[in-house]
């Protein structure tokens, strides 16, 4: 979906307002990442296919690199920075390159600068965070978080600036006072430069529409954590090596412990967000650890060292890009997953549209066989609650499939090979009456009714 959306924009010299490459094209679409979509069509027309692994590669240093910084600004030694990056890598592993990595990074950024305020006492570097909301509202809509975050920043020190007022002994003596008039006018700042987009305020509905019901009744990604994973037991025990790290202080550092309660809360509830939980962790960790900051100073990373680490990783990946496949190998790469061979078939024979599809697939469509506009994909804000729910309902059986619009209506059927779906049109007399499959293959099956197959 990225891929074609960059593509069309590189075309169009425009963003898009209407649900493109959908049955759908009358309803509205905001695309809160076209920032990324653009840049991913600009390295598809310079690499090609090769563009997605070296992205992919980009974005891991990147995150390697970030949560090292973070650690390190917390006052960890450069061996332990090493060691949290690594661990916090085997936590968000699977990273995808897609624009949610951007948010990891621009969410790290984010608490390295607030840290180092709450250290210093100055919001010098905090007159940079408009700026980054800028840029983060027009790659990824998760820059919500970045100003939750920020507001939990804001509220932390008004309680900190009244518990002084009151002579309140127990706050931390690493953090120093904050002029409250300039953190407030950075807030309103960063709130206004959210609204910098194509979209305006507009964009706000997609974070919301990201939270709908739907997702929660019908994607994993958005239900809790099953601790069925290494991974999610490792994420327990950081969080609760954290709280146990801020209880043990005398002090109290309120942002941290805000901080913690709220991406522990979210992060536990909800799979994809439980990165920032890990980042949380591991800033928390290292800040209760190291409380004077002193291994930052004896090992502060200088220029030059940074020189040469940028310098090798930038070798190590133009080594790797240079030993990437050809087109043709990734091409044939991707039909391993997805269903190019029947897709090759529904073009060459002309199936008829519109076409039905399994959902994992409606993304791929759009950018495969943008001929075949499709029946849904991963733009939950596009469809809604109503559509998607009336999908799943179809392909999880508790709809007659002869009889509703969605299956009706299509004239060709791309559905995945071992469905409850596709056994279902192959199986069942009733409905193998009225479905011919054409196609098969080791991933998917092509069916088309058999009034058309007969006229055919």
């Amino acid at each position: 979906m990225h891929l074609r959306t960059g593509s069309w924009v590189l075309a169009n010299r425009a963003v898009p307002h209407t649900g493109l490459f959908s049955q759908y094209s009358n309803l509205t679409w905001k695309d809160s990442s076209w920032a990324f979509d653009l840049l991913l069509g600009v390295a598809y027309r310079i690499l090609g296919l090769r563009a997605i692994p070296i992205l992919l590669m980009v974005f891991k240093v990147g995150v390697a690199a970030g949560i090292f910084v973070l650690a390190r600004w917390a006052g960890a030694g450069f061996w332990i920075a090493v060691a949290a990056s690594a661990f916090a890598q085997f936590l968000i592993s699977g990273l995808q390159p897609l624009p949610y990595v951007l948010s990891v990074l621009f969410f790290a950024v984010e608490l390295q600068w607030l840290l180092e305020s709450r250290r210093s006492g100055s919001v010098r570097r905090l007159w940079w965070l408009p700026l980054l909301f800028v840029v983060w509202a027009n790659l990824h809509i998760q820059f919500v978080a970045g100003l939750v975050l920020f507001l939990l920043f804001v509220v932390a020190a008004l309680i900190e600036h009244r518990l002084r007022i009151l002579g309140v002994g127990w706050l931390s003596p690493r953090i120093r006072p904050l002029p409250l008039r300039e953190v407030g006018a950075i807030s309103i700042l960063s709130i206004l430069a959210s609204f910098v987009t194509p979209y305006g305020w507009g964009v706000y509905a997609n974070a919301f529409a990201a939270y709908s019901d739907v997702g929660f009744k019908f994607f994993t990604e958005m239900g809790a954590l099953g601790f069925r994973r290494r991974e999610e037991y490792a994420l327990m025990l950081l969080v609760m090596a954290a709280f146990l790290a801020l209880g043990r202080r005398r002090s109290v550092e309120i942002f941290e412990v805000l901080t913690l309660l709220a991406t522990t809360a979210l992060g536990f509830r909800i799979q994809r967000d439980s990165w920032m939980v890990a980042l949380a962790a591991i800033l928390v960790l290292c800040f209760a650890v190291y409380p004077d900051g002193e291994a930052l100073r004896r090992g502060q990373v200088q220029v030059r060292e940074w020189g040469i680490a940028a310098g090798v990783t930038l070798l190590v990946v133009l080594a790797a890009a240079m030993h990437l496949p050809d087109q043709n190998a990734l091409r044939s790469k991707i039909s391993e997953s997805y269903p190019v061979k029947a897709c090759d078939f529904m073009t060459s024979h002309k199936l008829p549209p519109p076409l039905f599809h399994a959902y994992s697939w409606g993304s791929f469509l759009t950018w495969y066989a943008p001929q075949y506009p499709v029946a849904v994909d991963n733009r939950v804000e596009l469809y809604g609650d109503k559509l998607l729910g009336e999908y799943f309902d179809v392909i999880g059986g508790k709809e007659r499939l002869e009889e509703h619009p969605m299956v009706s209506a299509a004239g060709t059927l791309l559905l995945e090979k071992d469905s409850a779906m596709a056994k279902a049109l192959v199986n069942l007399p009733g409905l193998k009456s009225h479905y011919r499959l054409v196609y098969s293959d080791e991933i998917a099956r092509l069916f088309v009714p058999a009034r058309m197959s007969d006229e055919q």
